[in-house]
C-alpha cells in the first residue's frame, strides 16, 4: 500500500511538472511575439528591414535574466524559426547560458533578438547545441529603418544580436554563450523528443500554441521585404 501511494505520488508531481512546463512553454511563444513586435516597432532603434528580410532564422529570448555579484551570468529560454521552402518552420524551443567575470550588481531582465544571417549562422542553429562565437561568429546588429550603407552587417557575421533592458536598446556580450534545445519545453509542446533540425527544416507542423508567434514572425517579415 505505501509502495502504491509512493508511486501514485511520483505520477502526479510529473503530471503537475509537465502542466508547468506546457504553460511556461506557451507563455513563452506569446511573450517572443510580442518582444519581436516592439523591437521592431521602436522608432529608429528597431531591427532595419534589410536585416530581417535577409535573416535565415530568428531567435526571441524575452526577459533573459542578466546579473549577479562579482561573476556576473547571463541565462534564458526562447523560441527559434527558420525559412523554410514553405514558409517559416515550426517553433523550436532553445535555451542559452554563459557566464562573464565582470563587476555587475543586481539583475535585470533582458530581452534578446538574434538574427541569423547566413549559412554558418543556420546550421549551427539546426545543431542541438552550438556555441556563440565559437561555432557561429556573432556582432551586435544595426538599427534604425535602414541598415547603413557603411555598415558592415552584410560580412561574414553569423548572428546579429538586439537586445534591450526596460525598453532601452543595449549592448550585450554573447561570445561564450551556449545555445542549446530546450528538452523540456520540446516535450511539453510537441509530446515527444524531436531534434532541432527536424523541427527547423520544416518537417514539423506547427501546433496551434505557436499561432501568434509565428504570426508576428511572418507579419514582421512582410513589411521587412516590403520596405
Amino acid at each position: 500500500m505505501r509502495k502504491l501511494c509512493g508511486l501514485l505520488i511520483l505520477a502526479l508531481t510529473a503530471s503537475f511538472a509537465f502542466a508547468d512546463a506546457k504553460t511556461d512553454s506557451t507563455e513563452r511563444l506569446q511573450n517572443a511575439g510580442t518582444v519581436l513586435n516592439e523591437i521592431m516597432a521602436a522608432p529608429d532603434k528597431g531591427i532595419p528591414g534589410e536585416v530581417f528580410d535577409g535573416a535565415k532564422c530568428v531567435v526571441v529570448i524575452p526577459h533573459m535574466v542578466k546579473g549577479g555579484f562579482v561573476f556576473g551570468g547571463k541565462h534564458g529560454r526562447g523560441v527559434a524559426t527558420c525559412r523554410t521552402g514553405k514558409g517559416w518552420s515550426a517553433p523550436a524551443f532553445v535555451s542559452i547560458g554563459g557566464g562573464n567575470w565582470g563587476l555587475q550588481i543586481g539583475v535585470q531582465g533582458v530581452d534578446l533578438v538574434m538574427m541569423i544571417m547566413n549559412d554558418k549562422g543556420a546550421q549551427a542553429m539546426l545543431a542541438n547545441k552550438f556555441q556563440v562565437g565559437g561555432d557561429a561568429s556573432v556582432a551586435a546588429g544595426p538599427v534604425g529603418r535602414h541598415a547603413s550603407a557603411g555598415t558592415d552587417w552584410k560580412a561574414d557575421t553569423a548572428i546579429l544580436s538586439y537586445s534591450r533592458t526596460k525598453g532601452v536598446f543595449a549592448g550585450l556580450t554573447l561570445e561564450g554563450s551556449i545555445v542549446q534545445q530546450d528538452d523540456d519545453s520540446t516535450l511539453a509542446i510537441y509530446g515527444k523528443h524531436i531534434d532541432q533540425k527536424t523541427i527547423l527544416d520544416g518537417s514539423v507542423p506547427a501546433p496551434a500554441v505557436a499561432a501568434s508567434f509565428l504570426s508576428s514572425v511572418r507579419t514582421n517579415a512582410e513589411k521587412a521585404k516590403a520596405q
